[in-house]
């Protein structure tokens, strides 16, 4: 297993490694390492698992039938951002600042904000948007949503965010910020609340893929699968915490309730 926590130039070098063990299949997660994986081999089988549409950034010529070696899921996360605004307008009705925190250097993230600015702007919300890539603009992020008075934090999924979500949410916690998360490992660690994508479900599509690979099949043949399927935590431990009461129709949409 090769990890680079977020820091994308390490993804080129971490590839070669991998390619140097000789593995039989490379999995990856998310749009640059997909990208590193791909231009480091043209021969040794990629699935991949992209938030970012696989044609739409060079991954594979087609759905229906990838090309070269390459193949994996697609989740699906178009319109995330303005469900999150949703959730929060629920659980914060009186709110009106909402900042949307980003890596810069992920390539979701100026679709995520032009949608989740639209959807701010229909419910009369103001958006900030702030930026971290670093252990030191985390840090930084949350003072600036402190001194600005934000009502509320948005987070857009990004591995450099999920390797470091007990810091995230241990960050919003000592702010007593509201906040919610693109994935229930941010619930689960004592983050208020997640919308996202249910990742066992992501991680069995891409097992089975290497799998059938392993056993022979050839990633040409294996159309790209789409993932839809979305599941709503809420951590009313966390909420008691900030002193939030989760509306009866909140809780009832819930997948998952942490108590």
């Amino acid at each position: 297993m090769a990890w680079a926590e977020g820091q994308y130039n390490r993804l080129s070098l971490l590839a070669g490694e991998l390619l140097r063990r000789n593995v039989a299949v490379i999995v990856t997660w998310d749009a640059p390492a997909s990208l590193a994986a791909k231009a480091a081999t043209k021969t040794t089988p990629i699935v991949f698992l992209t938030g970012t549409d696989p044609v739409e950034i060079g991954l594979v010529e087609s759905f229906s039938r990838p090309s070269g070696n390459l193949t994996g899921v697609y989740n699906l996360i178009a319109g995330l951002g303005p469900k999150h605004l949703d959730l929060l307008h629920e659980l914060l009705p009186t709110a009106s600042m909402i900042v949307a925190l980003l890596n810069p250097r992920n390539p979701n993230a100026h679709t995520y904000v032009l949608q989740t600015q639209a959807a701010a702007d229909a419910l009369g919300l103001r958006l900030k948007v702030l930026t971290a890539h670093t252990e030191a603009d985390l840090e930084a992020a949350f003072g600036i949503m402190v001194q600005q008075r934000a009502d509320a934090l948005a987070l857009i999924a990004d591995p450099f965010f999920i390797a470091r979500r007990e810091q995230v949410v241990a960050l919003a916690a000592s702010h007593a910020m509201p906040a919610i998360y693109p994935i229930a490992y941010f619930a689960e660690c004592g983050g208020l609340m997640s919308y996202g994508s249910a990742l066992g479900n992501l991680y069995q599509q891409v097992g089975t893929y290497a799998g059938r690979i392993l056993n022979g099949a050839k990633p040409v043949d294996l159309p790209i699968e789409q993932n839809t399927k979305y599941d709503l935590v809420i951590n009313l431990k966390t909420a008691k915490a900030l002193n939030l009461t989760v509306p009866p129709s909140l809780l009832a949409r819930a997948d998952e309730v942490i108590e």
